[in-house]
């Protein structure tokens, strides 16, 4: 997912915004070279925390005979988005302002089977060596306004060069089935130029997150009855293990 920091009408015409032409041009070609080796550093950080998704989705399938990981799905932040950003924050353009001012650019999206998986995952991951928890906003517990459900992380994660170790923030975000489908619905059917009766929209959409939801926890149950009729008779002992005590309802 690599960009040019040159590539792109929407960059010259954000950047225009405050520079003359000039300035823009020694903008840049003069910071080019920084901001590659920044977005490389970003995709370390990425793979890194993508990785160890999947080595914890390898280690629990072999452990609880099922994997709590769906799919993993990575993005780094476009430089349009990223000169968008500090733009209109009125922030310095610069490798240095991109690494202080702005924790999303590497991003790592887990998908999982049930919320329980969530949280046992979220926890983990936290517990690691050099892992470092910057900010978390939990939507589960407290849904946006909208019916929005998901995790946010912000870490820091280390990377190491060829001469240096170096911290670079990561967001994670960690979802189920139903919040992804709702989520990527409800980005769709919002960003259409024209809507009919938007109150109207807002409270269907509301109302769709929160079927997901009783859908989500009525699935899990099940999943927690077979786990039990299988831990007594002498299947998996471990199944349920993470469920008992993850659930935040």
């Amino acid at each position: 997912m690599e960009h040019s920091i040159s590539g792109g009408k929407a960059v010259r015409r954000a950047l225009l915004t405050r520079f003359h032409q000039s300035d823009l041009k020694a903008w840049i070609y003069g910071k080019a070279s920084p901001y590659r080796e920044l977005m490389a550093w970003y995709r370390c950080a990425m793979m890194e925390v993508e990785t160890k998704f999947k080595v914890m989705n390898e280690e629990l399938s072999l452990r609880y005979d099922r994997n709590p990981i769906e799919s993993i799905k990575t993005r780094l932040k476009s430089p349009e988005s990223i000169v968008e950003k500090l733009t209109r924050k009125g922030l310095p353009l610069s490798p240095e302002s991109v690494e202080e001012n702005v924790s999303d650019i590497a991003g790592v999206r887990v998908i999982c089977s049930y919320t329980s998986d969530i949280y046992m995952l979220s926890e983990a991951l936290l517990q690691q060596d050099g892992i470092e928890l910057i900010r978390e906003k939990d939507y589960i517990r407290q849904p946006k306004p909208n019916g929005y459900r998901s995790l946010h992380l912000i870490v820091a994660v280390p990377i190491f060069l060829h001469d240096q170790k170096k911290m670079v923030k990561v967001e994670v975000q960690l979802r189920t089935i139903s919040m992804d489908w709702w989520a990527s619905l409800e980005h769709k059917i919002r960003y259409k130029k024209v809507l009919p009766s938007i109150a109207e929209v807002e409270r269907e959409l509301y109302e769709c997150a929160q079927l997901g939801a009783e859908l989500e926890t009525r699935m899990e149950n099940i999943q927690c009855r077979v786990d039990e009729y299988h831990s007594a008779n002498g299947c998996h002992e471990e199944g349920k293990a993470w469920r008992k005590t993850k659930l935040p309802f």
